[in-house]
């Protein structure tokens, strides 16, 4: 199985939407756990990163330089 490309700062889809109703998940921390934040509400998940990496579609939009992460 191919290993997804994220960064820290990126916006990526999930397989599943969050309660809210937002399928945009903002990834605010990476390790061996991956934290990270709803773009719509601002609540944030921690998962592992074995997880996260089923769980992933696509990156919809890459980190941005300078950006506030925890924010």
């Amino acid at each position: 199985m191919e290993r997804k490309e994220f960064a820290l700062g990126d916006v990526v889809q999930m397989k599943k939407p969050h309660p809210c109703g937002a399928n945009e998940w903002q990834v605010i921390r990476m390790g061996m756990d991956i934290r990270m934040k709803c773009v719509n509400c601002g609540r944030s998940v921690m998962i592992p990163r074995s997880q996260f990496e089923r769980q992933m579609r696509k990156v919809l939009r890459k980190a941005e330089t300078g950006e506030d992460l925890e924010g």
